[in-house]
């Protein structure tokens, strides 16, 4: 099988010098461009597995690039940007993104973030209906979740928080998604909803409630559910 094409969607020249030998490295196909025209016809024709967007590009705001190919495809976009600001977040993610990392980054945590976003894609594409890692065991056809070989009862809307988050194994949920996807559109602004079903969760999933390995919190952002770390 083929490596993962990666389409890289920067103009910083020293950034770019730093990614592609890392990703290539690694096995993956590169392709690079360094203006948002560029990496959109880039995009088009190549039909990338998965794309590193900056935001702050010179000719267009990543933003309506990352809307642009939501248009056309879901492969996964993980933002790559100077913008620290939670808002920025929240925007990318909402409007599409897998996910986000701040300049500067380290080799080791791109990496991971990209394995994940990959991975998540795989899960989704072939519509995996059982769900197993670690000591979980969530099979979506029949709604029944183990944990250990224990079944553990979920209420109708912990369950629905949980399968929201297992569709997006490592890729991080907003507050506004969840919320909208759990509660309908009549949820929306509710967080408190989302912290008490998320305490309720990790009181019946976690080893150790208060120290979460699995149900990560993303501070003013949303949620990321971890099923490969290790359960004690």
């Amino acid at each position: 099988m083929s490596q993962p094409l990666i389409l890289i969607i920067e103009d910083e020249e020293a950034l770019r010098r730093f990614l592609i030998p890392t990703l290539s490295g690694q096995k993956y196909q590169v392709l690079s461009a360094a203006t948002a025209v560029e990496g959109l016809a880039l995009a088009r024709s190549h039909n990338p597995d998965l794309v590193l967007l900056d935001l702050g590009l010179p000719d267009r705001d990543g933003m309506d690039v990352l809307k642009e190919i939501r248009s056309w495809s879901r492969k996964p976009v993980v933002i790559l940007s100077a913008r620290n600001q939670e808002r920025d977040k929240v925007r990318a993610l909402d409007q599409g993104a897998d996910d986000y990392l701040a300049k500067p980054f380290g080799a080791a945590e791109l990496l991971a973030r990209i394995r994940v976003a990959l991975r998540h894609t795989l899960l989704t594409e072939v519509a995996e209906l059982v769900v197993s890692s670690g000591g979980f065991r969530i099979d979506l056809e029949r709604r029944e979740v183990s944990l250990g070989g224990r079944i553990v009862k979920l209420t109708a809307l912990e369950y629905r928080l949980l399968e929201a988050l297992v569709r997006r194994n490592g890729k991080v949920a907003t507050h506004s998604q969840l919320l909208a996807e759990v509660w309908g559109p009549g949820g929306e602004g509710n967080t408190h909803y989302l912290r008490i079903y998320m305490a309720m969760l990790r009181r019946k999933l976690e080893a150790d409630p208060t120290r979460p390995r699995h149900f990560i919190t993303e501070p003013n952002v949303g949620y990321r559910l971890n099923l490969d770390a290790p359960t004690p």
